[in-house]
């Protein structure tokens, strides 16, 4: 992994637009992403992970300009990808690539295997048009699909497979940056596994970033250098992978990982059941918008919002209050449930 930046992101924010009245005037916005920085590192994978509507595929999105972010920067090797115009965005869309949630939605049913890789190879130009055959098939065999299959059409092929026809597309253009978007949720776990491995394997290989979308804190702990964890369109920690799973400093966080399932036989784990539901976010709680669920938040967190603090000694920020001061044993806190 080298210690160059590939991304930055500073300050994004994807705001939608609700409409109302006879007009169809804006009335308010739906703020799925708001006010988030981050940076990734070339050859790195981070994860973002958090509950479903947190805005962690909506910020996979704004980043590649599938959706245009309502405001903030995206740099990518120095250039602002938000400054392009359409033309100069989809030659850049070579360096930066999708493997998207759902393997067969993301898949042309009416055209084969090699049509579908034929077609990201003929819009970014990257292969003559003599060796695109050839070219295709390595590109299958890359991701443990045999030549024989090239012609057939994605409905004959299992889950795994269409998956790892998705990534074949994802590399044909030989990009920098891949966002995986919940890219093995639909798989069966032993199918997670295999596309997982082949995933580290062809970072390896072809020196590849990922940004790595994921509800499965369990997934994300086999494949991440760094975590983000994301609420309701905040980062509320940043870490990398040890130092989260062995001392979070979010009571977010620490909830999220009390979820996952023990894999030692006899092991008695503290599961944290946060009350109520996710606000909305129409209308995002005022100060620290995890305080309506928080077993640890007093008057600070309803009315003052936390900045991203850094743990001293550590790769490691939170925004909680409770860190301002360095690292904190929320066993030893006293909760107010």
């Amino acid at each position: 992994m080298s210690n160059q930046t590939l991304l930055e992101v500073k300050n994004l924010k994807q705001y939608f637009p609700i409409k109302g009245g006879v007009l169809g005037r804006t009335v308010n916005h739906v703020k799925a992403v708001d006010d988030i920085s981050f940076s990734v590192k070339e050859g790195e994978t981070v994860s973002i992970v958090g509950e479903s509507g947190c805005g962690k595929s909506t910020t996979g999105r704004a980043i590649l300009r599938l959706d245009n972010p309502y405001s903030g920067e995206v740099s990518f090797q120095g250039e602002d990808l938000l400054a392009l115009s359409k033309s100069e965005m989809r030659k850049k869309r070579k360096d930066l690539q999708i493997i998207f949630q759902d393997p067969y939605a993301s898949l042309n049913p009416r055209q084969t295997v090699s049509q579908i890789l034929e077609e990201a190879l003929e819009i970014q130009n990257v292969v003559p048009r003599k060796d695109r055959r050839k070219k295709i098939v390595e590109l299958l065999e890359t991701v443990g699909i045999g030549a024989h299959q090239v012609d057939r059409h994605p409905h004959e092929f299992s889950g795994g497979q269409r998956q790892r026809i998705g990534i074949a597309r994802a590399l044909s253009v030989d990009p920098k940056l891949i966002v995986c978007d919940e890219a093995v949720s639909a798989l069966d776990v032993s199918i997670q596994a295999q596309v997982l491995n082949l995933l580290k394997k062809l970072q390896r290989e072809f020196n590849l970033t990922y940004l790595f979308i994921s509800h499965d804190l369990g997934v994300v702990r086999h494949i991440s250098d760094r975590i983000i964890v994301m609420y309701l369109g905040k980062i509320v920690e940043i870490a990398d992978k040890k130092t989260l799973f062995q001392n979070p400093q979010h009571p977010y966080t620490k909830a999220l990982l009390s979820a996952i399932p023990s894999t030692h036989i006899g092991e008695k784990r503290e599961r944290i059941i946060l009350k109520g539901d996710v606000p909305s976010p129409i209308d995002p709680p005022a100060g620290c918008r995890f305080h309506t669920r928080c077993p640890y938040a007093f008057d600070r967190c309803r009315t003052e919002a936390p900045d991203l603090h850094q743990i001293p000694g550590k790769e490691q920020r939170s925004a909680c209050h409770l860190v301002e001061d360095g690292p904190v044993d929320f066993s030893e806190l006293q909760t107010i449930y």
